[in-house]
């Protein structure tokens, strides 16, 4: 199966992506596996692995010009998201900054 183009991502916490496809399935992403490769490790720097973005086209989320993330291996081997954990997510976006946001929105 063809891996669909990312639209949006966002770090939910040090180590974890959820990332949204053009299909519009949620997938989280697990780094930890890619801190052992010298090439991930500035990942595990909090503040580093929250500063990325989404490649035009939506192929990879890229930190530097040395770090980046396909959307293959992201998709492969994301972990699809429950209905119940982005629930979860958007009510510990609206309990941390008390907002009230439409769900499509803040994925």
């Amino acid at each position: 199966m063809k891996p669909e183009r990312i639209v949006s991502a966002k770090a939910i916490d040090d180590n974890t992506l959820m990332v949204k496809f053009a299909n519009l399935e949620i997938k989280k992403y697990n780094i930890s596996k890619l801190l052992d490769n010298r090439m991930f490790a500035m990942l595990s720097n909090p503040g580093f692995f929250r500063n990325f973005k989404i490649e035009p086209g939506g192929y990879a989320l890229v930190w530097n010009e040395d770090i980046d993330i396909s959307e293959y291996e992201l998709w492969q081997n994301g972990v699809s998201c429950t209905d119940e954990e982005i629930e979860q997510y958007i009510e510990s976006l609206h309990n941390s900054f008390g907002l009230k946001h439409d769900r499509a929105r803040i994925i």
